[in-house]
């Protein structure tokens, strides 16, 4: 078993949604951290567990990102952060299944991301072992509680509610 942590600085968690019934919007968490306990031999044996810190949401708008930090959608004075700890990893492939508990507003459900990696280790510039991994999975936002929309005239709302995610991670050896 290995300790891996996330390099928050080079790392990502994009999320995107159908606004208006016919495009769609992207955004990002600025700030995510956590650790990954992987077991290269047993990966079923792996852990991980994330924090991302939900006031560091970007969408391009900061309109609209106030508008996501509020009670109407991520309530980030309340929950200030959305966290995911696993409960299973099943090798798939070159990747793996990794199953687990995504809270976000104080609301938990199990979702899990089809993830490519990890690469093959690689030494940086300074001395550290890295290696990397993207993970995606869709949720609705309205089993977190994030119900609020608006009617649009021609039918439809504003804001879908199936969220598309996807993490890149690089990750230096503990």
């Amino acid at each position: 078993m290995s300790t891996w942590n996330i390099d928050g600085s080079h790392s990502s968690v994009t999320f995107s949604v159908r606004h208006l019934m016919i495009s769609n919007v992207k955004g990002e968490f600025q700030k995510v951290s956590g650790v990954v306990n992987w077991d290269a031999a047993s990966p079923e044996a792996s852990s991980v567990e994330v924090t991302i810190e939900v006031a560091s949401i970007n969408t391009r708008e900061d309109k609209r990102d106030g508008h996501l930090k509020s009670a109407e959608f991520f309530d980030a004075e309340q929950f200030p952060h959305i966290t995911f700890r696993s409960t299973a990893v099943k090798a798939k492939g070159e990747g793996a299944e990794l199953t687990g508990d995504l809270t976000i507003r104080g609301v938990t459900r199990s979702v899990t991301l089809t993830v490519d990696g990890p690469t093959a280790p690689q030494k940086d510039p300074w001395g550290n072992t890295r290696v990397g991994a993207s993970g995606s999975t869709k949720i609705k936002r309205s089993d977190f509680g994030m119900t609020w929309n608006a009617a649009l005239e021609a039918g439809g709302v504003l804001v879908g509610d199936d969220i598309s995610i996807h993490v890149d991670v690089s990750l230096v050896k503990g």
